[in-house]
């Protein structure tokens, strides 16, 4: 009996790992579903946001800043001289090269000079004539003095010969001046520079008689060095200018509008205003006022459009920022700050003043905030940035040092 239950329970085993053995594998929707199952159990990943923006950024502060008002204006020459003939005659010589620059003094043409030449020797030689007569009327003088005091000769012959020896003495007197304005007029038939600067074109050729009665300009010279700027405020600037400033003569920069690439390099030209006008013109309701400045190189030339910064002072304290960097919508001018979540942050901003270098911030800033200066494409408020200071190379006190309106520290 015990032996035939061990039979069957060893039978039954066999029959259950064989039927395990036999079972098929799991097919690809089998595997599928289970993989989905699985992804279904996990939690979902989240969302990766967009990197931070690369900005420049400039630190602005309230400083004392030298504050600037600009004009527009025109340069003339501080001298401007026409050359004329002083005598008539044929023009045989050009001595200067058209549009050099020339020294007081140096010889620019030369008109026929045969007619002065013989004039200053007609009056040498009358001269002479004359101290010849004298030394025969002065040797006549002589002989009958002694006859005279002997009564051997008539006084009267005496007086006679006495006179016509001071009427030739004055003759003499008479004919040295002759030769002095004979000779002057033949030094007028070399015409010199009257003041040193750049020459004009010759406006007659060699050949045409010059000079004469019309008085006809043979060329001009102009001096640009120091070189005037004319501007015109306003009235209300002209009265700002006169509450505010700082100094007796106000600082002034003459700039060459950057038109050409090559311009760019050009240094500005420092000075003064040297001028204003007694009146205010009724038709613009602007003063007329000028400004010398240096022009060592002569780099700008009169007539020239430039623009005239003026400063009025360097005692206040101000919030400026460069005007690039600031944006407008319907609701009005505005800046972008990095806010302590590292997000650019919109805020609205007022100005009362601003030129191409500065805009003086009245309310908005603080000081203190990085304001953001690049990426204006792609920002938006809440976004991420990754800021970089330039305030050394794109803020304000570096722009206005680099065009030269930072006041020299002593």
């Amino acid at each position: 009996m015990t032996r035939f239950i061990l039979w069957t329970i060893t039978v039954l085993t066999l029959f259950v790992l064989t039927s395990c053995s036999e079972e098929s594998p799991p097919s690809q929707e089998e595997k599928a579903a289970a993989e989905t199952t699985v992804a279904e159990e996990q939690p979902p990943a989240q969302p990766q946001g967009p990197p931070p923006l690369p900005v420049e950024v400039i630190t602005v502060a309230m400083k004392q800043t030298p504050v600037w008002l600009e004009y527009t204006g025109r340069t003339e020459a501080t001298e401007r001289v026409n050359v004329i003939a002083r005598v008539s005659g044929r023009l045989e010589q050009i001595l200067f090269t058209e549009g050099d620059y020339v020294e007081a003094g140096t010889p620019l043409f030369i008109i026929e000079q045969t007619a002065y030449q013989a004039a200053v020797d007609q009056a040498m030689a009358q001269r002479q004539r004359n101290e010849a007569t004298l030394a025969l009327a002065r040797a006549d003088v002589a002989r009958y003095k002694p006859l005279v005091a002997e009564d051997l000769a008539p006084r009267q012959t005496l007086e006679q010969y006495e006179a016509r020896v001071a009427e030739l003495e004055a003759s003499i007197t008479a004919d040295e001046a002759a030769i002095r304005d004979a000779e002057l007029q033949l030094s007028y038939t070399e015409v010199e520079a009257p003041t040193s600067g750049r020459v004009s074109r010759s406006f007659f050729d060699v050949g045409n008689i010059v000079g004469g009665a019309e008085q006809a300009v043979l060329t001009n010279i102009v001096n640009d060095d120091p070189m005037f700027a004319f501007f015109n405020p306003t009235e209300s600037q002209f009265q700002i200018m006169s509450k505010f400033k700082s100094q007796d003569k106000m600082p002034a920069v003459v700039v060459i509008p950057n038109r050409a690439a090559e311009q760019l390099s050009r240094e500005p030209l420092s000075g003064f205003v040297d001028f204003t006008d007694n009146r205010v013109e009724p038709t613009t309701g602007t003063i007329t006022m000028r400004a010398q400045v240096e022009n060592p190189n002569n780099l700008i030339m009169e007539g020239t459009f430039v623009y005239v910064n003026v400063m009025v002072t360097d005692q206040e304290s101000f919030i400026m920022i460069p005007p690039g960097i600031v944006q407008r919508d319907q609701l009005g001018r505005f800046v972008y700050i990095v806010d302590e979540n590292h997000q650019a942050k919109r805020v609205d901003i007022t100005s009362n003043y601003e030129s191409r270098h500065y805009l003086i911030v009245n309310n908005g800033l603080a000081g203190g905030e990085q304001v953001i200066a690049s990426g204006f494409v792609r920002l938006q408020p809440g976004a991420p940035v990754q800021p970089q200071d330039v305030t050394d190379t794109r803020g304000v006190m570096a722009v206005m040092a680099e065009q030269g309106l930072l006041p020299d520290k002593e």
